[in-house]
């Protein structure tokens, strides 16, 4: 039996592997100011990066899915995001050193975000990640999105590897959701953008990370 806790390590992309709420709060402004409306504090935007579209939208302008103007909303939001994909996202400074460790042990990672393949590739390949990975996964690349566990299944498959001997960190409680149902090792990362719903420690996570660096830890790489 491996004596290793695992195989290979999963990143969820926004607020875990990447700090992309700039970019994203940044369009929501952007929306807002083109309506007239003055910007929102980064702080109240920040929060709801990892909900996507969804939440962007909902805090932008109090649109939920389903009400007419969503749809709308959601389009526009999505046009000015992508106008500006880089222009002030960038990996986790203190993600980098622990990559390299992960890379020097030998260990393959790879990425699962809901992000729509047509915004996180670019972004892959702009922040040098893109010969990195071992497994890349978006919100559209399998049939359905986390909390499902599918994605992160079909990472396993890429890395050729049984979905237990894979690590996945997140910074959503779906992340934990779609960890165990995939039956994988959840761990949760506290430095992300987390949402305003239940505490970080009340996911059922199997370890709360409070910095990158704690992974090493776990993974007894320190």
């Amino acid at each position: 039996m491996n004596q290793r806790r695992c195989d290979a390590v999963l990143f969820d992309l926004d607020g875990t592997l990447i700090d992309s709420a700039p970019d994203l709060a940044g369009a929501a402004n952007d929306l807002r100011a083109a309506r007239g409306l003055p910007p929102l504090p980064y702080d109240a935007l920040r929060p709801m990066v990892g909900s996507g579209a969804r939440g962007m939208v909902g805090v932008a302008f109090g649109a939920k899915p389903g009400e007419p103007e969503f749809e709308a909303l959601r389009d526009a939001f999505l046009e000015r995001y992508a106008q500006r994909l880089l222009e002030l996202t960038r990996v986790f400074a203190a993600m980098e050193p622990v990559l390299h460790s992960i890379e020097r042990a030998g260990l393959p990672w790879g990425i699962v975000t809901n992000k729509a393949m047509r915004f996180t590739a670019p972004i892959v390949e702009g922040l040098a990640l893109k010969s990195r990975v071992g497994a890349l996964v978006a919100g559209d690349s399998t049939p359905h999105a986390k909390p499902h566990p599918e994605p992160l299944l079909e990472a396993a498959r890429q890395l050729a590897l049984a979905p237990a001997r894979c690590v996945y960190v997140g910074d959503d409680h779906r992340d934990v959701l779609a960890d165990r149902a995939a039956g994988m090792a959840a761990l949760a990362a506290d430095w992300g953008y987390l949402g305003n719903g239940h505490s970080v420690h009340d996911w059922g996570a199997e370890a709360v990370l409070a910095q990158p660096d704690e992974l090493l830890n776990w993974l007894a790489l320190a």
